[in-house]
């Protein structure tokens, strides 16, 4: 299967089910957790506790998408591990997709999202440590991204009986799902503080169409800067005054580009 086809397919599958997600006036059809006495507990908002629960949720369909395409899944060994899920074509392709979701604000953008470590096995392509398979074996590296909104004045302490299901106002509403490559909505700087993670652009028609500051020079490009790219501390700990470039700008004349 080559790589166009296998995001085509996902895209097609993960769109034919979002509309399971909600339902028909927008809200998340999940309102909460049951208990065996019948008692419904209402979901934070947290985003840690929403990108689990999303994920169990989409998982039944992930499922039958491997199997109606012939492909054979591995589920991350560890939560700290890359990727959250690895397909395997009867070809022998691998290709990574990791989940991501993050809530929309008023502007279009997102919170916030961020794509994976620049160090470790990112750099050491043929390394095994805190990944599935190693990182030069995948024929992509895929994000399958999941947008929404909060409600808000919702009562999450709240415990209902299990009657007033159809009552109870849910947390979350109008989802949007995209599937993009990595390196197609990466942008040239750490997603959050300190970590050594790649962060995302936070437009969502970019994050929609696959049009961050790589996608016209190339995955080559983009591994390229990700593979060089230094923190100060990571500057220091090598013996530079500082890093070779902070910035796309700054890349672009370090390698020459410009010329």
């Amino acid at each position: 299967m080559t790589k166009k086809s296998f995001i085509k397919k996902l895209r097609n599958a993960i769109e034919a089910f979002a509309p399971n997600m909600q339902t028909p006036s927008g809200d998340w059809a999940v309102k909460g957790f049951i208990d065996v006495r019948r008692m419904i507990y209402t979901i934070s908002t947290d985003t840690k506790v929403i990108s689990k629960i999303v994920e169990l949720y989409l998982f039944p369909r992930i499922m039958a998408f491997a199997s109606e395409n012939g492909l054979e899944i591995f589920l991350t060994k560890e939560q700290n591990y890359y990727p959250d899920m690895t397909f395997k074509d009867k070809q022998g392709n691998l290709f990574a997709v990791d989940i991501k979701s993050s809530y929309r604000r008023e502007d279009d953008t997102i919170n916030g999202m961020t794509l994976g470590a620049f160090t470790g096995y990112f750099r050491n392509r043929e390394s095994v440590k805190n990944i599935t398979f190693p990182y030069s074996s995948y024929k992509a590296h895929i994000v399958l991204g999941i947008i929404y909104s909060t409600v808000d004045g919702v009562d999450e302490v709240r415990v209902h009986p299990l009657d007033d299901l159809d009552s109870i106002q849910s947390v979350l509403k109008d989802f949007q799902f995209f599937v993009q490559e990595k390196w197609r909505i990466a942008i040239d700087r750490p997603g959050s503080g300190n970590t050594k993670n790649i962060g995302s652009v936070s437009k969502i028609s970019q994050l929609v169409n696959g049009t961050g500051p790589f996608a016209k020079l190339g995955e080559k490009v983009f591994d390229d800067y990700w593979m060089n790219y230094l923190t100060t501390d990571m500057a220091k700990s090598v013996e530079l005054q500082s890093p070779y470039y902070k910035n796309l700008r700054e890349y672009r004349k370090f390698r020459g580009l410009d010329k």
